[in-house]
């Protein structure tokens, strides 16, 4: 079982029209969202936790996690509005302007932190709900909470131009890096958290130092690749395939990986702790594999099991 805490949305994503113009059209989607989307698709029993608004939207974010299998016992709704994330694509990559102003996902309460099931072996954090507060200190004590007895996993899916307190922001994710067993970060990320000119590896070794037992980077065209144990590492290629957009892959890549470790009974402390080079390289490749179909088609629409046969 694993917890996918962290914010659920509605992109606003252009689309063409048939006058020849642009429209947006609403898609349920966010960071943290999207990964238990593609868990549940995956086969993966997973939960989601995050603030959801009554509203229509929030209606429609419900309706997409039961179709896809998450359970919501651990979802705080509200009558405050639904984050906005209004898409802007350029050569099918994303870019992002969030609507979060007084929102049912960013206004949770860090002195009501809610009981984890017994069952929940890991929990994942990560994307713009570990930006905003007070919806960022929420997860960042729940994290640390928990991470006494469960494996904790995060991927800060850095968007800097939401940002509005950098030195704030950073003494957060640095608390929450060393409660971390798991860390992913993209190419870009690595160099926002680490800048400098330091080669990837040595940033790498830069953030195994300060607790996350393995270190995972995606680094777009040039694939994917895991730092951990006695200075080990392993990659995969990225899988070959022609993009339609690159909305979620990112987040499918990280459900592939967690749902690998979680299918072959390595997702407990002690696990992490001795993961092989086979175990990662497996994790790497079932994440570059859903990502690629995800990449394939879209927006954020992850694969279910019966498509990777």
């Amino acid at each position: 079982m694993i917890v996918c805490c962290g914010e659920a949305l509605i992109d606003m994503i252009p689309q063409a029209d048939p006058n020849g113009g642009q429209s947006l059209k609403p898609h349920a989607g966010g960071a943290v969202f999207n990964t238990a989307i593609a868990l549940g698709r995956l086969g993966v029993s997973s939960y989601f936790l995050s603030g959801v608004s009554t509203d229509m939207f929030g209606k429609m974010l419900l309706q997409e996690l039961h179709g896809s299998r998450v359970d919501t016992g651990l979802v705080i709704r509200s009558d405050r509005p639904t984050t906005l994330a209004f898409v802007e694509l350029t050569d099918g990559h994303a870019s992002y302007v969030f609507y979060d102003e007084n929102t049912a996902g960013r206004m949770l309460d860090p002195n009501e932190l809610p009981e984890i099931p017994q069952v929940a072996q890991a929990m994942y954090f990560g994307g713009i709900s570990l930006i905003n507060e007070p919806a960022a200190d929420f997860y960042l004590a729940l994290a640390l909470r928990e991470s006494k007895r469960r494996v904790i996993v995060a991927d800060p899916n850095i968007r800097a131009n939401f940002v509005t307190d950098e030195a704030r922001y950073r003494a957060r994710l640095n608390q929450l890096i060393a409660c971390v067993d798991i860390l992913k970060v993209s190419d870009e990320d690595l160099d926002w958290i680490v800048p400098g000119p330091l080669t990837q590896i040595e940033k790498a070794d830069v953030l195994r130092e300060r607790g996350p037992k393995v270190i995972v980077l995606t680094r777009g065209g040039d694939g994917a690749c895991a730092f951990f144990g006695n200075d080990l590492m392993v990659e995969v290629p990225v899988e070959k395939v022609e993009v339609a957009d690159t909305v979620g892959a990112g987040d499918t890549f990280n459900a592939g990986f967690l749902a690998s470790l979680s299918q072959n009974g390595l997702l407990a402390k002690t696990s992490i702790e001795t993961l092989l080079p086979a175990d990662l390289k497996a994790a790497l490749e079932l994440g570059a594999k859903v990502a690629a179909i995800t990449v394939s088609r879209p927006g954020a629409n992850p694969p279910w099991h019966r498509e990777l046969s």
